[in-house]
């Protein structure tokens, strides 16, 4: 049974259309032109849906962050008068994602998100391993088993991510890292105030 990829190679798909269209291009082949334009209209409204949904979320994390004083308070904290939304953190995120869209392909994109999403779940899988078996009192092979294989697994995800990626995210990891130091005097102070702040 052909693969996928393989099946872009041999019809010469993904030379004429690029990773990213090929699933509306097979989709036309299985089921005619209709077939095609309902696809197409569906990824369409869909990656509007997921985008709007990451950046307003996004937009909310930082607004999170500044009103914690982690980031600038007085841009990132902010909200809108009217509309009582974190208006220039949607502007913000909205501007990088634009640029991004001119200057990084889909394919980079993911694998930029996948370096911090993989250490993340890392961290997860630590925890859990913290948690449950190193320092819990019901020790069990069920406690250990399934993060220490969850950490190996998404260890050996990220260290064959793109050259790219890891370099980009090593940088943006070190520049974050060297913000918590300065911002904390040398990690000798809480990064984030984490009080619940008066009603505004």
């Amino acid at each position: 049974m052909l693969s996928y990829h393989q099946f872009g190679k041999d019809f010469g798909i993904f030379s004429q259309f690029g990773d990213e269209n090929v699933f509306s291009h097979v989709a036309g082949i299985a089921g005619g032109v209709l077939m095609t334009k309902v696809i197409s209209l569906t990824l369409l409204i869909a990656t509007i849906g997921s985008g709007m949904g990451s950046q307003l979320g996004a937009a909310r994390l930082l607004y999170g962050m500044g009103r914690s004083n982690a980031i600038p308070k007085k841009f990132f904290g902010a909200i809108h008068p009217k509309t009582r939304i974190p208006a220039n953190n949607v502007m913000f995120v909205g501007v990088i994602a634009l640029i991004g869209a001119f200057l990084v392909s889909y394919d980079n994109g993911a694998q930029l998100l996948n370096f911090g999403a993989l250490i993340a779940f890392m961290g997860v899988n630590l925890a859990a391993l913290t948690h449950y078996y190193i320092r819990g009192n019901d020790r069990t092979i069920g406690h250990l088993i399934p993060p220490v294989l969850g950490f190996l697994i998404c260890g050996f995800i990220w260290i064959h991510l793109s050259n790219l990626a890891l370099v980009a995210g090593s940088i943006w990891m070190a520049a974050g890292i060297a913000f918590g130091a300065w911002k904390t005097k040398g990690f000798r102070g809480d990064l984030v105030n984490f009080d619940l702040p008066p009603d505004e």
